[in-house]
C-alpha cells in the first residue's frame, strides 16, 4: 500500500517555485505535502497531490521534468517518540531509509509522515504487523 509522490526538477532561482505552485493552482491541484532538496544549480521539489494523474497531465503539458515514485505515507502518533518506533522498527529489520519528511492534516492527534525506503513490501509487512497504520492514497486523498 504506497502512495504516488511526484519529484519534479526546478532551477534553483528565484521564482521558479512561485511559477511551478502557479501551475497547480491555476489547475486546481492541492499539495498534501511537499519537501525540496536543493544543490546551488537546481532543486528536486518531491509533492504529494490530491490527483496524481490530472497533475502529471498538467506537468507534462507545462514541460516540467518529474517522475513518479512510490513511497509510504505512515500514521505516526504524535507524541514525543512516536517517531522512533517507527525507524527504529525499519533498522531493526535491516529496511534502509533513504528520506522522509513529514505533512500535516486536519486530523488532530497524529502526525504524517512520507517514506522513502529500499523494500516497500517489506517495510509495509513490518510496520503492520507492529500495528503501525500505512495510509493508502485513498485516505490520503480524504484528509
Amino acid at each position: 500500500m504506497t502512495v504516488k509522490q511526484i519529484s519534479v526538477f526546478l532551477e534553483n532561482k528565484a521564482g521558479c517555485l512561485a511559477a511551478f505552485t502557479k501551475v497547480l493552482r491555476e489547475n486546481d491541484i492541492d499539495m498534501r505535502a511537499m519537501s525540496i532538496a536543493e544543490t546551488p544549480d537546481f532543486g528536486i521539489l518531491r509533492i504529494i497531490v490530491d490527483d496524481t494523474y490530472k497533475t502529471a497531465c498538467v506537468l507534462k503539458e507545462a514541460e516540467y521534468i518529474f517522475s513518479i515514485t512510490p513511497v509510504l505515507a505512515v500514521e505516526v502518533t504524535d507524541e514525543a517518540g512516536g517517531l522512533y518506533q517507527i525507524v527504529q522498527l525499519l533498522g531493526d529489520n535491516k529496511i534502509n531509509l533513504e528520506y522522509t519528511y513529514a505533512f500535516i492534516t486536519r486530523k488532530r492527534g497524529q502526525a504524517y509522515m512520507i517514506f522513502r525506503v529500499e523494500d516497500n513490501e517489506k517495510a509495509i509487512d513490518v510496520l503492520e504487523k507492529n500495528g503501525v497504520h500505512i495510509v493508502s492514497q485513498e485516505e490520503l486523498d480524504e484528509l
